[in-house]
């Protein structure tokens, strides 16, 4: 593929999103000489904010709220957003009219000339991708990319500028990397940070959602004068598991890290707090060393790493309570590892919208550790019966879980239920799309919501 490709072409984007991946691919549309057309389920207000990136391409058609199926008869190329499943009926209808379906990321690797290092996971992939691109641009590389799943940051609108000695580092969802096998391709270097329980909603089984994940090694191309390199955390079961059966490959270099991994030298310079924030450095500093980063260069500039919003993010310290961020934990396991990273006493705030994953472990760990809970949205039940099965099996620790019907009731709650010394952690557990467009929304309205407190 090339960028001519689309020149004179019919490209209707399946999915224009807020989170700026269907905006990179009607720009680079337009740009490369296609009439684009933009199909999506969300109305023009819900999109109002990716709809005025493209204000300056007047010939981009906008079809809202519903699809179809003329759209897809008349488009050349179907450029599909990740949110969408493969079995949707309308790509159904587009294969049997033989379209070329394509994906923002596959279009990526077809023409990217760099080293693509791909980082992916259930949870800490966003951190360890954002470490790795420091710990390799204050080390000496000068033209190191950061995309993917990780933000809005762009893509195909900057493909021009990458050349091939550069190197791009990419955070991958399940869903991005299952658009790969269409193509064949996956990451020179591929990372995954752990693997648990995630999107049941629409992989059914965690073995289907383990399946997806493992493209991102499946298809990497095994080149015994240039291996691939495969990198997995010994931590965890499933990714242990797929050190030993890819260690065999010839053209394929694997390699393990562990938060222990880390020694104290390093960890004095690094300010994130939690064994799984160790395991996400560790995992980056595997890949700056396979590119030559020492020890040294690692320790000068891990100070100047700044902790992405919405993860483990202090927002305020009010009459002693600490005040933290972590809407972006929309898994059990990542609501678990933040707990986990507090040793004073810390109330939660958890719930949000049902992504058919059990609760049980969490449930345990809330009982464990917690002073508090403050439970919202269509999960707060589920998470409710979790914690008091846990705590009627451990009589000794008490306590106490409260349901809210909105988050500025929860805000209000924990505030009542903090003293001085304690951790406010909102921490969901869950996705938010029954009260919020995406995890950052969820974010940006509780750090408004506790720095009201404060005046």
């Amino acid at each position: 593929m090339k960028i001519d490709s689309f020149t004179g072409k019919n490209v209707l984007v399946m999915g224009l999103g807020r989170f700026g991946g269907g905006v990179d691919v009607a720009k680079f549309a337009a740009n490369a000489g296609a009439k684009v057309v933009i199909t999506d389920l969300a109305q023009r207000q819900q999109l109002s904010d990716s709809i005025k990136q493209l204000e300056e391409f007047g010939d981009i058609e906008y079809h809202l709220g519903s699809h179809d199926v003329a759209d897809f008869a008349w488009a050349d190329i179907i450029v599909v957003n990740p949110a969408v499943p493969p079995d949707n009926e309308f790509l159904q209808i587009a294969k049997q009219h033989n379209k070329f379906i394509t994906s923002q990321i596959s279009i990526f690797f077809e023409l990217s000339p760099a080293t693509i290092i791909g980082i992916t996971g259930a949870a800490g992939k966003s951190t360890t991708a954002a470490l790795t691109a420091h710990l390799l641009k204050n080390s000496g590389y000068k033209n190191v990319w950061l995309s993917g799943n990780i933000g809005n940051e762009p893509l195909l609108t900057i493909i021009e500028q990458i050349g091939a000695d550069d190197l791009v580092v990419l955070e991958l969802s399940s869903f991005q990397i299952e658009q790969l096998p269409q193509i064949r391709k996956a990451p020179k270097v591929a990372l995954m940070t752990n693997l648990t329980p995630n999107h049941l909603d629409r992989y059914g089984t965690f073995a289907a959602y383990c399946s997806a994940k493992e493209n991102i090694f499946k298809f990497q191309k095994l080149n015994t004068n240039s291996p691939v390199v495969s990198i997995f955390n010994t931590e965890d079961q499933i990714s242990a598991e797929w050190f030993e059966k890819y260690k065999k490959d010839t053209g394929r270099t694997c390699i393990k890290f562990s938060a222990d991994d880390i020694s104290e030298k390093i960890q004095e310079k690094f300010g994130l707090p939690g064994r799984a924030n160790l395991s996400n450095l560790a995992a980056a500093i595997a890949i700056a060393k396979h590119f030559g980063v020492d020890d040294e260069q690692i320790r000068n500039c891990l100070p100047e790493f700044k902790p992405l919003p919405h993860r483990l993010e202090l927002v305020a310290q009010i009459n002693g309570i600490r005040w933290y961020n972590d809407s972006k934990a929309t898994t059990p396991q990542s609501a678990i590892a933040s707990l986990e990273a507090f040793e004073q006493p810390v109330i939660i705030i958890a719930g949000g919208s049902d992504k058919n994953l059990p609760f049980d472990e969490l449930g345990e760990k809330i009982a464990q550790r917690a002073k508090a809970a403050v439970l919202l949205g269509q999960t707060a039940k589920k998470i409710k019966n979790a914690i008091e099965k846990s705590a009627a099996e451990n009589t000794e620790k008490r306590i106490k879980v409260e349901i809210v019907d909105s988050l500025t009731e929860a805000v209000e709650s924990a505030h009542k239920l903090a003293m001085a010394g304690d951790v406010v952690l909102l921490s969901p557990a869950c996705a938010s799309y029954d009260m919020f467009d995406n995890f950052q929304q969820r974010g940006r309205e509780f750090c408004r919501l506790v720095r009201e407190i404060s005046r």
